[in-house]
């Protein structure tokens, strides 16, 4: 048996069984992460966009579509990236905690220098930066489960990340709204994710990798690995494009939110609303994230629940195409959280079922978090339009409806996973 920071051990396949107090710590880690994604997200950029816009010569939904789109552009990029660099990384500290440690203080960084913004070329500056270091720490901490985590116990721990993905939505959406402005909000969130690490980088040491294991390096060769054939892995193809389709759906929901309240429904304080069905999306989706992916531990399958939690997502979405009220609201995001608690452990699980060798498994894991990016891009190229000229927000939630049904439905072709 090899001992926790062994070299040999970083590329051996996990058969041990992690403790609490591991994936507490990683999932801590997790969430900090999401806290400095989504406070901005959900309410910061939107606002700034707000403010900046008069006299741009756009729209603010223009402008939080461009900051948000070219944003997305950096995350699709870095993922991958600093994933296969920390596979290369041979220090005394592992593979992935130098990353974890880097990428969160460098997003930390990076939201104080956007509470500074005062147009939108520094807003982007600022948010591109943003995405870069935390996908940086990002990579990292996700190839950490498939690096530690043995196979039957993915679902479960795939599932406390998931709920701390969800408390970190929430959790910066209230710092954002809680802090009494839009530097002040920058501010809390940076906070909280350069504290959000330390539990897990000061306790739990990482497994290294011995220089001799460490892949030689070309150029060629380094660029060349971030192509995975579908049809040399096609349950791989698969499951990225099903992960794409169902987070474009998502991405597509989540978007306009603001503006939804605001210009559709005219809710008194859209902030607020905002924070109110983030909270009951929360709160349905942590009854189910981490007993799903438990559940699809002990059955020892994956597909059904991946089908059956991404149409009842597409469910949710149609909700809002065609009871377009604040009770139809605050039910859509019931329902919406409690196909996405699911989704999201069993997903992940499923996606380290399908990773093709232990010594790419941060690059590999970061071109399947390309399908979490991209939504990013393509949801504003795809919502500005849809909204402004071709039938406004009923027909959005409709399409995003139609795209995370198919989502769902192509799960069916994943071959290797029962």
């Amino acid at each position: 048996m090899t001992t926790l920071g062994e070299p040999a051990a970083a590329l051996a396949e996990p058969v041990e069984r992690v403790g609490r107090g591991w994936a507490s710590a990683l999932s801590l880690a997790n969430g900090a992460i999401w806290v400095g994604w989504y406070g901005p997200l959900q309410i910061l950029l939107a606002s700034q966009a707000k403010d900046f816009a008069p006299g741009s010569g756009m729209s603010k939904e223009t402008m939080l579509a461009w900051v948000t789109g070219v944003g997305a552009v950096a995350s699709l990029v870095a993922n991958p990236v600093f994933g296969a660099l920390s596979d290369r990384t041979a220090s005394r500290w592992g593979r992935r905690t130098p990353w974890i440690v880097a990428g969160t203080a460098g997003g930390a960084l990076s939201l104080l220098l956007l509470a500074g913004a005062r147009g939108m070329w520094t807003m982007m500056l600022g948010w591109c930066l943003v995405q870069l270091t935390l996908n940086a720490a990002f990579a990292a901490v996700t190839a950490a489960v498939p690096d530690r985590v043995p196979r039957l116990q993915r679902g479960s721990v795939g599932g406390w990340l998931g709920a701390a993905q969800i408390l970190g939505v929430v959790g910066g959406t209230g710092l954002a709204t809680a802090a009494g402005g839009v530097g002040a909000g920058y501010v809390a969130c940076a906070v909280f994710t350069a504290l959000g690490v330390l539990p897990y980088v000061l306790r739990y040491p990482d497994l290294r990798l011995a220089a001799e294991d460490r892949p030689p390096w070309s150029w060629r060769g380094f660029l060349a690995g971030f192509w995975l054939s579908p049809r040399r892995y096609p349950d791989l193809g698969w499951a990225w494009l099903t992960r794409f389709l169902i987070n474009l759906s998502n991405a597509l929901v989540l978007l306009y939110l603001l503006y939804y309240l605001r210009d559709r429904l005219h809710y008194h304080d859209p902030d607020q609303g905002v924070l109110i069905l983030t909270a009951v999306n929360g709160l349905t989706l942590m009854a189910t994230v981490v007993v799903g992916g438990v559940w699809s531990d002990r059955a020892g399958r994956r597909k059904p629940f991946v089908i059956w939690s991404g149409m009842l997502m597409a469910v949710a979405t149609a909700l809002l195409s065609v009871w377009q009220t604040w009770p139809g609201a605050i039910v859509a995001a019931a329902v919406l959280g409690i196909g996405f608690g699911v989704f999201t452990s069993v997903d992940f699980a499923l996606m380290t079922d399908v990773l093709p060798k232990a010594v790419d498994r941060g690059k590999d894991l970061g071109v399947i978090n390309v399908a979490n990016a991209l939504p990013q891009v393509a949801a504003p190229a795809l919502a500005a339009p849809l909204v402004t000229y071709l039938g406004g927000y009923r027909v959005l939630y409709l399409v995003a409806a139609v795209i995370g049904l198919a989502g769902a439905w192509l799960v069916r072709r994943i071959r290797g996973v029962d």
